[in-house]
């Protein structure tokens, strides 16, 4: 097979969350422990940092990326979903793998992946361990797909675990009230691996701690620093930047000075390719592109977008259909002109359903038939004063970079 033609056998046959929802989850270690055996277990010769979190855990990901390779390191980062490329999951030293790479793991392991019946996520966990096997990484940073204790990347044992800001997301996977959900965060602490905790509420900061104090392991929390800054422009950033100095205090087996830290965080997206996050992609009027799509996501926007200055604001929207429109509406102003739409995947929301509920909650817009429509029509209306955002899904995002 091809690149094309490997990339479209991984889709079909291994279902991917991120697209189809539900009926791809499966929580548990058993398959990926099963699928890592016959990959010769991969994972066992990295040092690894593992971020768990409900936002912020990719950002974090990429601060901390950028400032080790500015230190000389040759570093992998996994993370997911994509925003256009497969590739962008598996990187090393900020370029995506080769789509040879690609190729050669599907071919090589193709009768253990569908003898298996391996889910899209945990054979691309097993081919990202591969890679940065073969490519002898100084240091893997690993992102959690989805929860902690039971997501596929909690095979490892890291030399750091880090837990970002947690929220409510995910609840019929991870649990109704915050506590439960911090709990299943907490499920990638292991016993004596140091634990970098982000901003959170007490009652998180508690589960954290008593979860840390029963496997011996110390958890640090993350103070935020004005010493710093990054080129990465949302000022939700500022948190993630904390907490990704403070792993860098912890991480005190690796050559890392403050100059290192300085210029790293300076270059965060051209060492990295991280995009989506408060990213401006034109100006006159400014439009902005943010994967932001639960309740905190989409409040840390809003309370940026109201320290600006424009005349009026078009929100490009769409949601995946397992997303509350209920909830994540208290955070959303009344007074912009939304463009409703539904991204080209199968776990979109139907424009026409969100835009029903939007309607109900007194929110001024129309449906477009396609993001693309939805953003030309966002231009038309808009003049050089105004501010253009588009959010609520990744997938929108992704259509619009």
């Amino acid at each position: 097979m091809n690149y094309n033609q490997t990339l479209a056998w991984l889709f079909k046959r291994l279902p991917m969350y991120q697209r189809v929802g539900a009926p791809a989850m499966r929580l548990g270690l058993d398959q990926m422990n099963r699928l890592s055996t016959a990959l010769e277990n991969p994972h066992r010769s990295l040092k690894c940092i593992h971020i768990a979190g409900t936002n912020g855990k990719g950002s974090t990901a990429h601060m901390l990326a950028s400032v080790l390779q500015t230190a000389g390191y040759t570093v992998g980062l996994y993370t997911s979903p994509h925003l256009k490329d497969f590739r962008e999951r598996i990187k090393i030293n900020g370029q995506p793998i080769d789509e040879d790479t690609v190729v050669d793991f599907v071919n090589q392991h193709l009768e253990t992946l569908e003898v298996g019946n391996y889910s899209f996520f945990e054979a691309t966990v097993g081919m990202a361990f591969s890679s940065f096997t073969k490519a002898q990484v100084d240091i893997a940073i690993i992102e959690v797909g989805l929860g902690g204790r039971l997501d596929a990347t909690n095979i490892i044992t890291p030399i750091l675990s880090i837990i970002t800001h947690i929220s409510k997301d995910h609840q019929q996977f991870l649990g109704n009230t915050i506590e439960e959900i911090a709990a299943e965060k907490a499920g990638i602490i292991k016993e004596n691996v140091p634990v970098v905790l982000g901003q959170n509420i007490e009652s998180v900061q508690k589960v954290i701690l008593d979860k840390g104090k029963s496997l011996s392991s110390p958890v640090f929390f993350a103070n935020q620093t004005e010493t710093y800054v990054t080129d990465l422009l949302g000022d939700y950033q500022k948190e993630n930047l904390a907490t990704a100095y403070m792993a860098l205090q912890v991480l005190t087996e690796f050559d890392v000075n403050e100059n290192h830290i300085q210029e790293g965080l300076q270059v965060v997206a051209e060492n990295t390719g991280l995009q989506g996050r408060w990213q401006i992609l034109e100006d006159l009027p400014m439009v902005i592109a943010d994967v932001a799509h639960n309740e905190a996501g989409i409040s840390a926007v809003m309370n940026q977008l109201q320290s600006m200055t424009y005349d009026q604001l078009h929100i490009v929207f769409g949601m995946v259909e397992d997303k509350d429109f209920e909830q994540v509406q208290q955070h959303l102003p009344k007074d912009a002109m939304y463009y409703f739409c539904s991204p080209k995947v199968v776990r979109a929301k139907a424009v026409d359903q969100l835009f029903a509920e939007a309607t109900r909650f007194g929110y001024n817009g129309k449906p477009y038939e396609s993001v693309s429509d939805a953003l030309d029509a966002a231009k038309t209306m808009a003049s050089p004063s105004d501010i253009i955002l588009v959010c609520g899904s990744l997938f929108v995002v992704a259509e619009v970079i």
